[in-house]
């Protein structure tokens, strides 16, 4: 096992993961990452009907556990609930209730609609201070800025013994629900250049370039975007719930990781208003009085937090860094990565 500082601190800049297993950023300390299912293991599916025939098979494999539901204002976890009766659901909730008002207000109604117990999950600054050391341990890396607060909501259900939560994360990936990043055929420089979550080198003192991972899905001067996406944002994206409820020791399961479609997704459909055209078609069977709603990422008031944060002060990063070019969840990276240094660099 290899001991690299500054690629383990560009690799989780550029891509929010250390992406070679073989690589920590400290002896006697092991990152963790999903492992994929295989797709040999997965249900083929190709219409709405079939997803929701594989949804109530795995539901139906659930049987005795007490279960709770992860439940936002997306369609993803509003399919789920219709399947759960009765069962707990944990909301975010954030600045009193201010943040993101309309997504409290769909969940409520989901909730309600299929009779759901829902639990809000109030999530403070001091909440995120609290519980980050936590969950930087148990993954051996900084975190996503989700992780304090699904490791809470963790925590929260299996006080109310919930034995196993229900999660929709992979729904985004599976189904074509990343519209922006589908949006075109990219050139291989765009889209390593709009896919980097944070540039290494605009940041760090010492910075290791990480095209080489880019590299592996160059198709001339274009690049196999979807099988990156597969590859590579399906292990960032998972790995964070992995660690979260890991660290509070509460089994979950995502019933959409377990399928695949059959036939190959449909861009033009993606690219004109239609992304995750089967789910949005299953939530209309499961919800057919209101109108599907947009696609709205896991609230964290990210900006908030970080409206008067100066920037990083360590020596690995580079001084007197211009925090208004930075968005909120570049700047929750830094300061992430900041704060594991200070816990973690022997001798500082």
């Amino acid at each position: 096992m290899a001991i690299d500082k500054n690629f383990c601190a560009s690799s989780y800049l550029a891509f929010r993961y250390i992406e070679r297993d073989d690589v920590n950023f400290y002896e006697g300390m092991e990152h963790k990452n999903i492992k994929p299912i295989p797709d040999a293991e997965k249900t083929l599916v190709k219409t709405a009907a079939e997803i929701d025939s594989a949804i109530q098979n795995t539901f139906a494999g659930l049987q005795g556990e007490k279960l709770g539901i992860m439940l936002s204002g997306g369609m993803d976890s509003a399919i789920l609930a219709s399947y759960m009766r009765g069962a707990d659901a944990y909301t975010f909730r954030f600045l009193d209730g201010d943040f993101q008002k309309e997504e409290l207000a769909r969940a409520e109604y989901y909730a309600k609609y299929y009779g759901l117990t829902l639990h809000y999950v109030d999530i403070s600054w001091d909440d995120v201070v609290k519980y980050l050391p936590v969950v930087m341990k148990s993954k051996g890396a900084p975190v996503h800025s989700i992780e304090p607060q699904i490791y809470k909501a963790a925590i929260m259900a299996k006080s109310d013994g919930i034995t196993k939560m229900v999660v929709g994360e992979s729904s985004d990936l599976i189904f074509g629900g990343m519209d922006q990043l589908l949006a075109k055929d990219w050139d291989f420089d765009e889209f390593v250049k709009r896919y980097t979550f944070t540039e290494p080198a605009s940041v760090l003192k010492e910075p290791v370039d990480m095209s080489y991972l880019f590299e592996r899905y160059r198709q001339g001067d274009k690049i196999d975007f979807l099988k990156f996406m597969d590859d590579v944002f399906s292990i960032e994206s998972s790995s964070s719930y992995l660690n979260a409820f890991g660290c509070a020791g509460m089994p979950y399961v995502d019933p959409y990781a377990t399928l695949k479609m059959a036939e190959p997704l449909d861009l033009y459909r993606v690219r004109h208003g239609e992304p995750k055209y089967l789910i949005r078609e299953l939530f209309s069977m499961k919800y057919p009085e209101i109108p599907v709603p947009n696609k709205v990422p896991m609230p964290r008031p990210v900006d908030a937090y970080f409206a008067g944060w100066a920037g990083p002060t360590r020596k690995e990063f580079l001084p007197n860094l211009d925090m208004s070019k930075f968005t909120g969840n570049q700047k929750w990276q830094m300061w992430c990565l900041q704060e594991f240094f200070n816990k973690y660099d022997v001798g500082e």
